[in-house]
């Protein structure tokens, strides 16, 4: 028993000090998105706990849409729907031109689960943008891509398990517009070498700290034309999918 004690006393000895450090640097990186239990801002600067916060909006639906309130992102919500028992939604809106969103989807009537328009915010914000105007001066105006609800299962085989495409938990970006005409797409563009590429990775990396899954043409043939975009809920555990 005394050992058992002793051994429970440096766990959460460990734990403390773990957490002690973790608000330390968050206070020093100045980003309360780096602690688990800070509310989640799409306004403010990614954390590390920033992914699993909107992944975590999957069970809160006015509160999710209470945040894209108040960052100025304006949608509308769409009625639940069922298609099958393991397919449809309960949290789907579209989202809309104007407010603080700047860029347009394109087709522009995709409905989404609330978590992944979340992500979807701020992932135009923080890592989007920024890399279009670093990489070429000019700012992304239109995100094309394929779509997001559909009623199947992974790769469209009836025989593995259901996509999060079947919730609308999932979105498949093609390409972008940029202001100056440059047109840029995952299937032209991701290995060229050029900075179209170079904008692609980047996108696609900053794409992995926003949702659960985040996969790309270095995953599979499957997805040689498109980043595919979903917020899995996988439990406590959390863990992430980046390829």
């Amino acid at each position: 028993m005394r050992t058992l004690r002793r051994s429970i006393g440096w766990a959460a000895g460990l734990l403390l000090a773990a957490m002690t450090l973790l608000i330390i640097w968050a206070g020093v990186r100045g980003k309360p998105q780096d602690l688990p239990w800070t509310p989640l801002d799409l306004g403010a600067p990614i954390g590390m706990a920033t992914g699993r916060k909107l992944t975590g909006l999957d069970e809160d639906f006015a509160g999710c849409r209470a945040l894209l309130d108040r960052a100025g992102v304006r949608y509308t919500t769409l009625p639940p729907r069922r298609d099958a028992p393991r397919c449809g939604y309960d949290d789907a809106l579209r989202l809309t031109a104007g407010g603080a969103r700047r860029i347009a989807l394109s087709p522009a009537d995709v409905g989404m689960a609330c978590p992944v328009a979340a992500a979807m915010t701020m992932w135009e914000w923080d890592v989007v943008q920024p890399a279009a105007q670093r990489t070429f001066g000019s700012p992304v105006i239109e995100i094309a891509h394929y779509g997001s609800y559909n009623c199947r299962r992974i790769a469209g085989r009836d025989v593995r398990n259901w996509s999060e495409h079947a919730t609308a938990d999932a979105l498949d970006i093609a390409g972008f517009r940029l202001a100056d005409g440059t047109r840029i797409t995952v299937a032209r563009d991701w290995r060229d070498g050029g900075a179209k590429a170079a904008f692609l990775h980047k996108v696609r990396d900053g794409a992995c700290r926003l949702f659960a899954t985040t996969l790309s043409p270095d995953y599979n043939a499957a997805h040689a034309d498109h980043l595919h975009l979903d917020q899995a809920s996988r439990g406590s555990i959390g863990w992430r999918a980046c390829r």
